[in-house]
């Protein structure tokens, strides 16, 4: 299926908490990714593959993907991906890294499987690790990313330099808004919000430092207030394109989950929700935070966070309609693919 059939326009703000798509331009999206280059004019089309794991907290997953380039003019095509995922994540052997490696390759087994043996040595081999990774101490988690980078070497694919790290938060950390709050904390001190339960008193690790955190016990809880603080992180930060008026848009990864977490969606068919209706959930949590403290926490927060973004952040209408899905022309939405392109391109394994 062509790439420049996908959604194209990618809105970051802060993290992958920004996972939206819209698709009102087809072919810009890619231009400034994929120049044309040096390969002959008459240069047959070439197949090549990128293999992408993503390891999450909850587990981790392999993305094979499959690309044709059928002439330099031309945009690269993805032709299809082989998905997979095992659990727990790779944060679960923080104190068995070799166990943790072994789950990557048996999930590695299927590339070799997939991947034509003569492009082998052609097709890159890449892990980001991300949220669960970050909460460990820094040497557990270079234990575990080192025994995965042997995996990788002992494998047939390319293995570029940085083939296995830990994704930076402003692309991918799912909780930006907190993250923001506390890493601007100093270690130790206590952080209190009104998104949070009044009576929560917790501890958060990160980076190998411990952070307090808890509700306003004295003061107000509530979305009005929550709404209030998450402006102080949003208001006036992100670019707002007059596209975004007219089109529709893909919303995944976060959004997806939280919707799922709130029965605004199905956890396997998704659906159609309005901008709207991620405010209305809102108040309905933050305003009840006693009811929901069981499913999480930061449930106030995350989805007064989503509604401020989408509202503040990116300019959308009240009626913006979100689509929400795990896969778009078949493909699993995240940010594999995207890295992917990018990777194949910084290689020069493109035309």
């Amino acid at each position: 299926m062509a790439a420049s059939r996908l959604p194209i326009l990618l809105a970051v703000a802060f993290s992958s908490l920004s996972c939206i798509l819209s698709h009102s331009n087809r072919e810009m999206w890619f231009q400034d990714l994929f120049p044309p280059n040096t390969c002959p004019i008459n240069a047959k089309a070439n197949t090549f593959y990128g293999i992408m794991f993503d390891a999450g907290s909850t587990g981790t997953r392999i993305h094979i993907y499959t690309f044709v380039q059928k002439s330099p003019e031309k945009l690269i095509e993805l032709e299809g991906e082989i998905f997979e995922s095992v659990k727990p994540g790779l944060s679960a052997y923080a104190d068995q890294p070799e166990k943790g490696a072994e789950t990557v390759k048996r999930l590695l087994d299927m590339a070799i499987d997939a991947v034509p043996p003569h492009l082998w040595k052609k097709t890159p081999v890449v892990l980001k690790a991300t949220a669960g990774l970050r909460l460990l101490s820094e040497e557990k988690a270079q234990a575990l990313l080192l025994e995965v980078r042997e995996v990788f070497e002992e494998s047939p694919f390319l293995v570029p330099e940085d083939s296995v790290s830990i994704l930076d938060g402003s692309y991918e950390g799912i909780l930006a808004w907190i993250t923001v709050n506390f890493l601007t904390a100093v270690g130790g001190q206590m952080f209190r919000s009104s998104c949070l339960p009044k009576q929560l008193e917790a501890e958060w690790h990160f980076g190998g430092v411990k952070y307090q955190y808890g509700g306003n016990k004295q003061g107000e809880t509530g979305f009005k207030p929550c709404y209030l603080e998450v402006l102080k992180v949003i208001k006036g930060k992100l670019h707002q394109p007059d596209e975004i008026r007219g089109s529709s848009f893909y919303a995944f990864s976060y959004y997806y989950d939280r919707a799922v977490d709130t029965n605004l969606i199905d956890y396997e068919e998704g659906g159609v929700l309005e901008v709207r209706d991620f405010e209305r959930k809102a108040k309905e949590v933050c305003d009840n935070m006693e009811r929901y403290n069981s499913a999480s926490p930061f449930l106030c927060m995350d989805l007064t966070y989503i509604t401020a973004l989408l509202k503040e952040g990116f300019g959308f209408r009240d009626s913006t309609l979100l689509q929400l899905t795990k896969k778009v022309n078949n493909i699993e939405t995240s940010w594999t693919l995207g890295a992917t392109f990018h990777l194949l391109q910084s290689l020069g394994i493109t035309y």
